[in-house]
């Protein structure tokens, strides 16, 4: 995967694409990540050609359960 050392320019380069469970509703805000690769790539799902944002997996793993413990504001 071609990256800088946290992001991929063009995310239509990475397959295996999936919408969040958790992202639901019509507000425009949702999140995809794709499975199949050694990290953790997040994109917005409006942006099917944008940026990404590449996690290892233990820090996705850390993103997630901070998020699940409210320590980001909505």
């Amino acid at each position: 995967m071609a990256s800088s050392e946290h992001t991929v320019s063009d995310s239509s380069a990475l397959a295996g694409w999936f919408k969040s469970s958790y992202s639901g509703g019509d507000q425009g805000e949702c999140l995809e990540a794709a499975r199949g690769h050694a990290c953790v790539p997040v994109r917005d799902s409006k942006a099917v050609t944008g940026p990404v944002v590449v996690f290892s997996t233990d820090g996705w793993s850390v993103f997630v359960a901070a998020i699940k413990d409210g320590h980001f504001e909505v």
